[in-house]
């Protein structure tokens, strides 16, 4: 389980493809405290690491993560918004983030607010996706490339997110542009309420 608060970006060194599986090579400055087996979420994608090796670590994506996320879009020098699982006994600053990325959006403008930046996203939506809770509610949570966000002026296909300076400086969302694609994870409040729902 993760919070949504970004602790910094790693950087991909190394690409390597093994039939369906995608092994990623990433350096960060907490790789010394990373072990066998841990959970770090990759733009919001939990992924586990399996090997530590000269200042870098490796995590594996197959088949599923690659066709529901944009990990499988990332090249070597490409930031890479991570997080360690979350602590018990701290405070949840964020929201309450799976690591399992629903889907993704694509970024379709970007304004400048004399210092934020207001982004709007676009995600494929349909009847079905709805009745499982995947959508946004106004003033609600979303988690977009890892990040732990507040939902503003949503509609059944788009949602906008106001980003504060340090939030753009320290994750990827600096990279964005026009076209952009990024993960989302809807807010697992709203899919069990929407589970309930349809089986009363």
């Amino acid at each position: 389980m993760f919070s949504g608060i970004i602790e910094e970006t790693a950087r991909v060194v190394r690409i390597e493809h093994e039939q369906d599986n995608v092994h990623l090579t990433l350096s960060c400055s907490f790789v010394e405290e990373l072990s066998i087996d841990q959970s770090v979420a990759h733009n919001g994608v939990c992924l586990t690491v399996v090997s530590r090796q000269d200042g870098t670590y490796t995590v594996t994506a197959m088949r599923e993560t690659l066709e529901c996320s944009n990990i499988g879009h990332l090249d070597v020098g490409d930031e890479v918004n991570v997080e360690r699982s979350m602590l018990m006994n701290g405070r949840l600053d964020g929201h309450i983030v799976q690591g399992h990325v629903d889907c993704t959006a694509q970024c379709i403008a970007i304004e400048d607010q004399d210092g934020s930046h207001q982004f709007t996203f676009r995600y494929d939506s349909d009847n079905d996706m709805v009745r499982r809770g995947y959508f946004c509610v106004d003033k609600g949570s979303v988690t977009v490339n890892g990040v732990s966000l507040t939902v503003c002026r949503p509609t059944s296909d788009t949602f906008q997110v106001c980003i504060i300076p340090y939030t753009f400086e320290h994750t990827n969302f600096h990279n964005f542009i026009i076209g952009s694609v990024v993960n989302i994870e809807f807010d697992i409040i709203g899919k069990y309420l929407a589970r309930m729902n349809n089986l009363r």
